[in-house]
C-alpha cells in the first residue's frame, strides 16, 4: 500500500495528532552524520518542522540564504494560491473589433492545448478546439464567415525570455501560447520551444475557424483588444489547484513563471519577472513566513540569483498543512511521490524506507541541489523537511545523499 499517495498513515493524524514527536537531540543524532556526507557542497543547510506541533525539530544553518533551484516553485504556489484561491481558473478569450475582424486575447494559461483531446473522463486543459468551435458559432450566429484575425497578448509586460536564454527547460513567458510553446508531442520535461508562442497560437487559431467553415483574411496581426470588449467566446483554464499539483509533480516551468505572474496580475503588478517577484515576496509577508535575504528572481528556480533559506521552505509546507488554509493544501498533495511519480518517479528505487512514503519537490542546478518535502516518520508523525547544497560536484550523489537524509527520517522516531 501507498500510503503517501493518499496521504498520511501509521496513525499521523497532521496538527494535533497523537501519534510521539521526536525530540530535537533524537533527530540531531540522526541526521548531523549525514550532514557531513562528502558528497554535499560546501553549504549544507537544513530544517525539520514537526507539523503537528508546529516547531522545528531541527535546525542546520537553517536561516542561511542559499540557492534553491526549482524547490522556489513551494514559494510560487503557496503566493499564487493565497491571491487567488485554489479554485480560480485563467481565461482564453475572444472577442468582436469591428463588424468583421475578432481578436484572441491570451489570459497566461500555458496549459492551453491545440491537441485533440485524449480519451478519458479526466477534466482536460482548456481547449483551443473547442475555443474555435465557440467562436465559428458565435461568427455564423451573426453571419459572418470572413474575418481578420488579430491577437493580444499584452496581459503580460517585460521580457519575455527568461535571464537564462533560449533553452528547452522553458519557452518564452507570454500570455498566450498553447502547449507550453512545444514543437514535439510531449508534455511535460524538456523539449524544443517556439520562440513566438503568440504568433504561433493565433496562426493555429486561423487554421481551426478555416475548418469551421470561418475564412481569415491575411496573417493574423499583433493587436489590441478593444477597452469595453464584446466577448464572444472563452475556454478557462483547469483550477489553479490543479496548475499547482501539476508544476509540482513535474517541475514545470512554464506553469511556474505563469503562476507568478498571474499573482502579480492579482497584486495590481506589472505582469513581468520584476513585477512577479514583488508580489511572491508580499503574498509570502502577508502569510507571515520567514523571507530575510529571500530574493525571487522567478518563479521556476531556474535563475541562479534567486535565494531562499531552508526555514522559509519548510515553513511554506507547514503553511499548507494548517488546517485553516485549506486553499493551500495543493502544495502537499502535489509533491512527487518518492519511487512513483513526477520528478522522484526513478529515485528511492529499492529504498524501503523512503519508497511511497517521501513526498518532496526536487531542487537541482550545476552545483546545486535541493529537497523539501513530507514523511511520516516510523511512529507515524508528519515532519516538514528542506535539505540544501551548494557547490556540490557529483549530482547523482548529491542527490543519494539528499534522498538518504530524507529516507533516514521516515524510518526514524528519532527519540
Amino acid at each position: 500500500m501507498l500510503t503517501a499517495l493518499g496521504g498520511p498513515a501509521r496513525g499521523a493524524v497532521g496538527r494535533g495528532g497523537a501519534a510521539p514527536a521526536p525530540t530535537d537531540a533524537g533527530l540531531a543524532d540522526a541526521l548531523s552524520p549525514l550532514l557531513s556526507d562528502p558528497a554535499l557542497g560546501p553549504l549544507r543547510t537544513a530544517s525539520v518542522v514537526d507539523v503537528a506541533a508546529g516547531r522545528q525539530v531541527f535546525g542546520e544553518k537553517q536561516d542561511e540564504a542559499a540557492t534553491p533551484a526549482s524547490t522556489v516553485k513551494l514559494a510560487t504556489a503557496v503566493a499564487a494560491l493565497s491571491r487567488l484561491g485554489a479554485d480560480h481558473r485563467i481565461d482564453t478569450g475572444v472577442v468582436l473589433a469591428g463588424k468583421d475582424r475578432i481578436v484572441l486575447v491570451g489570459g497566461g494559461d500555458p496549459t492551453l492545448t491545440a491537441r485533440a483531446a485524449g480519451p478519458g473522463p479526466d477534466e482536460r486543459p482548456a481547449s483551443l478546439r473547442d475555443l474555435a468551435d465557440a467562436t465559428a458559432h458565435a461568427l455564423q450566429q451573426r453571419k459572418l464567415t470572413t474575418v481578420g484575425l488579430g491577437y493580444d497578448a499584452s496581459a503580460y509586460t517585460g521580457p519575455a525570455e527568461h535571464p537564462i536564454g533560449p533553452n528547452e527547460n522553458i519557452a518564452p513567458v507570454a500570455a498566450l501560447m498553447t502547449d507550453e510553446a512545444r514543437l514535439d508531442d510531449s508534455d511535460h520535461g524538456t523539449a524544443p520551444r517556439s520562440t513566438d508562442p503568440a504568433g504561433d497560437a493565433a496562426r493555429t487559431f486561423a487554421g481551426l475557424l478555416k475548418e469551421r467553415g470561418i475564412t481569415v483574411t491575411g496573417d493574423p496581426a499583433e493587436a489590441r483588444a478593444p477597452k469595453s470588449p464584446d466577448r464572444i467566446a472563452v475556454v478557462r483554464s483547469l483550477p489553479l489547484s490543479a496548475l499547482v499539483e501539476r508544476m509540482l509533480t513535474y517541475s514545470d516551468n512554464d506553469i511556474a513563471e505563469a503562476l507568478a505572474r498571474q499573482t502579480a496580475l492579482a497584486a495590481h503588478q506589472p505582469a513581468s519577472f520584476d513585477g512577479a517577484a514583488k508580489a511572491v515576496r508580499d503574498a509570502l509577508a502577508a502569510q507571515h513566513l520567514p523571507l530575510t535575504d529571500a530574493v525571487f528572481e522567478d518563479g521556476s528556480g531556474l535563475d541562479r540569483d534567486d535565494k531562499v533559506s531552508a526555514n522559509l521552505l519548510s515553513r511554506l509546507l507547514l503553511a499548507a498543512a494548517a488546517p485553516d488554509k485549506p486553499e493551500l493544501r495543493p502544495v502537499l498533495t502535489g509533491l512527487p511521490v518518492a519511487a512513483f511519480t513526477g520528478t522522484l518517479r526513478g529515485r528511492y528505487v529499492g529504498d524501503t524506507a523512503g519508497a511511497g512514503t517521501v513526498r518532496a519537490k526536487t531542487g537541482t542546478l550545476t552545483g546545486v541541489n535541493s529537497l523539501a518535502g513530507t514523511v511520516v516518520d516510523a511512529d507515524g508523525r508528519l515532519l516538514a523537511f528542506a535539505f540544501m547544497t551548494t557547490g556540490t560536484t557529483d549530482p547523482q550523489a548529491a542527490q543519494k545523499a539528499l534522498d538518504r537524509m530524507a529516507s533516514t527520517v521516515a524510518n526514524c522516531g528519532c527519540r
